[in-house]
Formats: structure tokens, sequence, C-alpha cells
């Protein structure tokens, strides 16, 4: 699906016409992969647009960087007013957020230290990722034949650019087999992620959700489930999984900000059915806390 153009791209501390903001073929990390990004949502409210925990994504792209050696040259609060003005620019009620930092072009070859550090911010409408039905109807999953990264091979607490390789191979696979994702273990066989989704499971009234020792991204819509549920005083845990848990389980949901929160319907064919109250009830509180509408949860909005 195309993307819908906008008027500005947020580049390098300038906003430039959205056709303008290019860069040269022998860009580093278009041969390498030597970016950084972050994935965030703006939503509109009643008191206008609003950012999802904008700055936790922000701090979490500044260690991306900082990981990988990459001076961003703008402060955590500078990147926040960034994002705000470029969407105030785009004149955007609501939208998807693409923070990306990559080793630009002057040098050649696997060290990417002496390549120039380019910064971007790119806005446009964006409605969930894996469609409105998806939403109600949940999502049938396959498990991958492709494993996730290793932890001490390509670190997933890096959101790098090299880091999605796997997932997109895993997507594909998961597309081909009449699947709408797919779900990635690690190298010893427990359930790790989504391509691009946090997983959780329900069983006995007790929501589980694979620890982030196993591999996965720390995500910050996960982390906001976790906490919402909480305060639903649904007992949340952090234990590993294998994936016969996912067959035999009550209920089933994913989580990003892309994803934002999906149901799933079955795993490799087994039958987990429509989406349970838990996963409903989690869902209908999530949207009303990006939506302004939960005073408890006014921290996690960034006006704009």
């Amino acid at each position: 699906m195309a993307l819908p153009e906008v008027d500005f791209i947020w580049m390098d501390g300038t906003l430039v016409p959205w056709k303008d903001a290019q860069v040269h073929v022998l860009t580093h990390a278009l041969h390498y992969g030597s970016g950084v990004f972050e994935g965030i949502r703006c939503y509109e409210t009643a008191d206008g647009p609003a950012v999802f925990r904008l700055t936790e994504h922000m701090e979490r792209f500044e260690r991306s960087a900082r990981m990988l050696f990459m001076d961003l040259g703008y402060s955590v609060a500078e990147m926040v007013d960034a994002v705000k003005a470029t969407i105030r620019a785009n004149k955007l009620k609501s939208c998807y957020i693409r923070p990306l930092a990559f080793r630009g072009y002057g040098v050649m070859g696997l060290d990417p230290i002496p390549a120039p550090v380019q910064v971007i911010i790119a806005v446009w409408p964006w409605e969930t990722y894996m469609g409105e039905e998806a939403l109600t109807k949940g999502v049938d999953v396959g498990v991958s034949s492709w494993r996730q990264r290793g932890i001490n091979s390509m670190p997933p607490a890096i959101k790098a650019t090299g880091n999605y390789l796997n997932s997109s191979l895993a997507r594909i696979e998961a597309n081909r087999h009449g699947y709408n994702e797919a779900v990635l273990l690690n190298e010893e066989g427990k359930v790790c992620e989504g391509t691009g989704e946090n997983l959780f499971i329900v069983r006995d009234g007790v929501i589980s959700t694979p620890p982030v020792s196993d591999g996965l991204l720390e995500g910050i819509t996960r982390d906001s489930i976790m906490v919402i549920a909480d305060s639903l005083d649904y007992p949340v845990l952090e234990e590993s999984l294998v994936r016969t848990d996912l067959y035999i389980a009550d209920e089933m949901f994913m989580t990003g900000s892309a994803a934002e929160l999906v149901p799933v319907r079955s795993v490799d064919g087994r039958i987990i059915g429509d989406a349970g109250p838990i996963t409903l009830e989690l869902q209908k509180m999530f949207f009303r806390v990006v939506h302004g509408e939960e005073p408890d949860y006014e921290e996690w909005l960034e006006r704009v």
C-alpha cells in the first residue's frame, strides 16, 4: 500500500517538502542497515492531537543510537519538540510517526563510524497496521520457521533497521502460508514476539507475556498494557512460553505502536476463537487511554 503523502518531513533540523526528502544511493545505511528508528502514534482527542508516550519513545530512540555509537546531535527534548513541530506543519489530527537516524553518504565499508549521522522525522495518516477488521475479528498467525535474532548477535534492545530483516522473511513466509502474521521463536525455541509486535496469552484468567530476556523488544505498548491490566486487577506474569502454550491459550493478543492491540483467533490452524472478554476489556481501555478519555493516564499523552 502506497504511503499517503503529506506536506513536510523533518530532516536534519529543517522541515523540507515531502518529495525533497531524499538521500544518495551510496548512503551507508542503504547498504548495511546502519540505522535506528521508532514507531509512534499521535491520536485525536477532545483537546487536540496528542502523541502517546512520546518522551519514552524518544528516550528509547536515543538509547538505540547510543548503543550503535551514533550521536544524534539533538537532545531527547529537542526530538520531542521536532515531532510536535512536524505534526503541526502537516496539520494532522492523528498520524503515525517514524523517527529515523542513519549513517549517511560519504564512506563505504563495514565500519560505520566514519559515516555521518542523519536524522529524519516523517509523519503520515495510517490506520491500524493490520486493518480495522483485525481489531474486532482477530488475526490468524503461524509460528515461523525463521528464528528471532540472538541477543548476542543482533541485540533486540537496539531498535535497529538491520534487525528487521528476519522479521521481513517471517512476514513473507506467513503471508504465503495464508496467515496474517508470524510468531518468531528464539534460538532456544521459546516464544519471542511477532514480526513487529509483542504478544500475550490469557489462561485461567492470568495474562502471560514472554520476558525481555527471551530476546524481544521491550515494547512501550507492551508496558502500557501490563500497567492497564494491573489497574484492572488482572494478574500479569512475565514468563517463558513455548509454542504449545499458544495452542491451549484461552485468549491471545498482540501489541505494538503500529498494531495497537490485535486479538489472535488461531495459531498454526489451532483455533483460539473470537476475541475473549479480557482481550476486549484491555483493548477498550487502551483506546480510551490513547484518546484522552481516562484522566488517570493523562501523563502518557503529550499534546501537540
